[in-house]
């Protein structure tokens, strides 16, 4: 993937409104992506302006994949700065929003971040205890073959093997 994520960057390296980059999460780059919540490796995020929190990208990892989704999806965002980036549909939906009272809008938007925080940490507490749950069964299984062995070997070696049936000849 490396070899199309870097060809991809080449074509956009002029580029105004869209910047391909990567960043080494196992060195100085760590910080940063825990903030953004990466934790596989290679993971796509991208940000469309407004969006701070960034999405994670799904789509296919070729060559053809990447550029179609960059052609399509990337660039300045649909804002109310911006209104000539949104669609009809999009401007319908964001006037709602735009109505609203800033301290509602900014209440609203801390509610739902408090909402993916709360999910996120009740998911990882969830995630560490089938963890310890795994490794407890995989324990478990290890010191019963451990135990086990030495007694198969002995009932596989106390048993006769079984004895071919004669064959008759016929003519």
């Amino acid at each position: 993937m490396k070899p199309d994520w870097d060809a991809l960057g080449s074509e956009y390296a002029d580029s105004k409104t869209v910047v391909i980059g990567d960043v080494d999460c196992t060195a100085a780059g760590k910080p940063l992506c825990e903030k953004y919540g990466v934790r596989g490796y290679p993971t796509i995020k991208y940000f469309n302006p407004p969006d701070e929190e960034g999405s994670d990208y799904k789509g296919g990892r070729s060559l053809d994949d990447l550029k179609k989704f960059a052609a399509n999806e990337l660039g300045p965002g649909c804002s109310v700065d911006a209104l000539e980036n949104c669609s009809e549909a999009q401007k319908k939906e964001l006037e709602q929003y735009i109505a609203m009272p800033p301290e509602e809008r900014a209440s609203m938007l801390d509610s739902l971040k408090e909402e993916l925080k709360t999910a996120e940490a009740k998911h990882e507490a969830l995630l560490k205890e089938l963890q310890a749950t795994y490794k407890e069964s995989m324990d478990s299984l290890e010191k019963l073959k451990e135990e086990s062995a030495p007694k198969i070997k002995l009932l596989k070696a106390a048993s006769p093997a079984p004895t071919a049936a004669p064959t008759k000849d016929e003519m």
